[in-house]
């Protein structure tokens, strides 16, 4: 049998009706397709962030600083509930720190340091690479504070009780200065708290004595226009010379009643000394009358005079001790606001880095190769899973 000469794919002409067998794939091309799926998910994107780290990224330098906030409050000594809490192993939070914590994350701080910082110069420097600088020349405050927390960590450190700020830029100088001007803001963030403590309750204190002054004031000035009024300088005084002077009258009537009793017993009805004695007690009874009626008639009756001028003194006497007890509060207040002094303590300094610190490329891209590698092992598996079940 004569066996026909075999066709090549690449002849000029092969014969009609006649198929062409396929050349099988080499190994390279069988391993590359069986393997694309790992190629793609993780060999690419490790590859590409290693050349990334090693070619285009550039150096981040890192300047760090802690402080802490202290006051009476983080002084005193915990009791109660906290002294038990303290003792199972609870620790309180320094609200002050926390506040500053925050206050290093917040617009607000990010606002103050634009007018005397050109943040975005700092982080739009030519060294720095496209992928890990400020894109915008004119950001807005909250695209510039999203890029500033990333570059700005503060933490609080619930064992210390401190506050660790560190500070990113592609410049030692720039970190070094920013984290400067960072501290002069908490700074004064802790001042102007402790102002506002130390003047509400100065302030609230001075109120006080303010109303009470007022009070004092009125008080004296109702009892200034009784006495002019009234016309006596101590009614409760007057009241009793006029009593006295009746008491006195009264007892010179009953002498003469006494007198004309003797001298009627020797002495004729129409006796001279007999109608002496009758007119002096006619005058006498009428003297303690126009006394008596003085006293307690008409408006300026003793009565109601002293009733007034009893109350007027009661109420000066009120405004005297609410006066006394503002003036003590405020001087407590003061004491007590000088005594509530908080401020900020720097435990390190910022300092100028001698190396750079960021991007951490062997850890950045083993930890990409660790978790691309666990996703491609899941989707792995869930394929496995969907071609079992469909077969």
């Amino acid at each position: 049998m004569k066996v026909s000469p075999p066709i090549n794919a690449f002849d000029e002409a092969a014969p009609a009706g006649l198929s062409v067998p396929a050349r099988p794939p080499s190994a390279l091309a069988r391993r590359l397709r069986k393997w694309r799926g790992l190629l793609l998910v993780v060999a690419l994107p490790t590859a590409l962030a290693t050349a990334y780290f090693t070619t285009l990224a550039a150096d981040q330098y890192v300047s760090e600083a802690r402080f802490f906030v202290r006051g009476p409050s983080s002084n005193t000594m915990m009791s109660g509930l906290g002294a038990v809490l303290g003792g199972a192993g609870f620790k309180s939070v320094p609200e002050d720190s926390l506040a500053v914590r925050e206050y290093l994350r917040s617009p607000d701080l990010v606002r103050e340091l634009r007018h005397s910082i050109d943040l975005v110069g700092v982080w739009r420097r030519p060294e720095a690479d496209f992928a890990a600088r400020l894109w915008f020349s004119a950001p807005t405050v909250e695209s510039l504070t999203r890029y500033f927390r990333r570059m700005v960590v503060a933490d609080y450190d619930t064992e210390s009780s401190t506050v660790s700020l560190q500070v990113r830029t592609f410049r030692a100088e720039d970190s070094k200065m920013l984290a400067e001007a960072l501290l002069r803001a908490s700074e004064n963030l802790v001042n102007r708290i402790g102002e506002r403590q130390r003047g509400g309750a100065v302030a609230d204190a001075r109120r006080e004595v303010e109303i009470a002054e007022r009070r004092v004031v009125a008080a004296r000035e109702a009892l200034t226009a009784f006495r002019q009024e009234g016309r006596a300088i101590d009614p409760t005084r007057e009241a009793v010379a006029s009593m006295e002077t009746v008491a006195k009258l009264e007892g010179a009537l009953s002498q003469a009643r006494a007198d004309l009793q003797e001298r009627l017993a020797f002495m004729r009805p129409d006796n001279p000394q007999v109608a002496v004695l009758r007119n002096r007690i006619a005058s006498l009874e009428t003297q303690i009358g126009a006394e008596r009626q003085r006293l307690t008639a008409g408006d300026g009756a003793a009565p109601r005079q002293l009733a007034g001028y009893e109350r007027l003194m009661l109420e000066r006497e009120f405004a005297d001790r609410q006066l006394a007890s503002a003036v003590t509060s405020l001087e407590t207040a003061r004491a007590d606001a000088a005594r509530q002094q908080i401020y900020l303590a720097r435990v390190t300094e910022p300092q100028e880095a001698e190396s750079a610190l960021y991007p951490k490329a062997t850890y950045t891209v083993v930890s990409l190769l660790a978790v691309l590698l666990v996703i491609y092992g899941i989707g792995s598996l869930v394929l496995s899973g969907f071609r079992e079940h469909a077969s």
